[in-house]
């Protein structure tokens, strides 16, 4: 399994996106810097897309992405819990602010999307997808993503604190969660649902109560202003831990 990172951020710039993972250049993992990373012939290989939450910079590209299809007379195949869906149905592709690819062409529509049900896995283009439900201000749904040879990574989209009971579901040799903000928003961070080192190193505590083990670790969903004060507060934690710690960056790719 070969896991690139196209986007990693919470904001974006020329050099930073919003998130998107991309697994094996076939299955994508939220879509905020889908198809600005991309180019159309690495699009076309997509065949699958799973979708964490609703929030824009995790779905932003889902419409561009589905035009991309409808020309290409082919299909987005989209993964996601019923409030990811409703809210691109009602306020994304909509036919007022971009096309209904869900209904175009009237015969076979572009898009299709599976609404997928909580720790009930399913079978995606060969690869094992177990949804797993998050913390965060909004419906969230963490993805473990297990290939045919028993490699699995555990993909967090945005997620507070509080997570002992997902740990309980998940085995990955990799686990790429958000760590949004430094220390000194942690009040913060708890009460929107995100996520800063120190209380990131509480999860992988109670991670390796758990499971009795650490998995490498790969924060995303930084804030690209508050790199330079991450990066050390992460390294502290993976230092107190004996675990590895990495600061996502797009382009970054990891291999299992």
């Amino acid at each position: 399994m070969k896991i690139k990172l196209l986007g990693a951020h919470n904001r974006e710039s020329r050099t930073e996106r919003y998130m998107c993972l991309l697994i094996d250049g076939v299955l994508a993992l939220d879509a905020g810097g889908l198809t600005s990373s991309l180019s159309f012939k690495a699009q076309q290989k997509i065949k699958g897309i799973l979708l964490t939450h609703q929030h824009y910079d995790h779905v932003r590209d889902v419409p561009a992405f589905a035009m991309n299809c409808y020309f290409w007379k082919s299909k987005a195949n989209i993964y996601c819990g019923k409030a990811v869906y409703e809210v691109i149905a009602a306020h994304l592709m909509n036919d007022i602010l971009y096309p209904n690819f869900m209904t175009r062409p009237v015969d076979d529509p572009t898009v299709r999307f599976t609404i997928l049900e909580p720790l009930k896995p399913v079978q995606v283009e060969g690869y094992t997808i177990l949804p797993v439900p998050l913390k965060h201000s909004v419906p969230t749904t963490g993805f473990q993503v297990t290939s045919s040879d028993g490699k699995a990574v555990f993909y967090t989209g945005d997620t507070g604190p509080d997570l002992k009971d997902a740990w309980q579901h998940i085995s990955p040799q990799v686990l790429i969660i958000e760590v949004t903000a430094p220390d000194h928003f942690a009040d913060f961070a708890r009460r929107v649902g995100h996520l800063t080192p120190g209380l990131l190193g509480q999860e992988l505590l109670d991670f390796r109560s758990v499971k009795g083990y650490l998995p490498h670790v790969v924060a995303v969903h930084n804030n690209p202003g508050s790199v330079g004060v991450l990066e050390p507060e992460l390294m502290a934690v993976a230092r107190e831990l004996e675990c590895d710690i990495l600061l996502a960056r797009e382009g970054m790719q990891i291999s299992l």
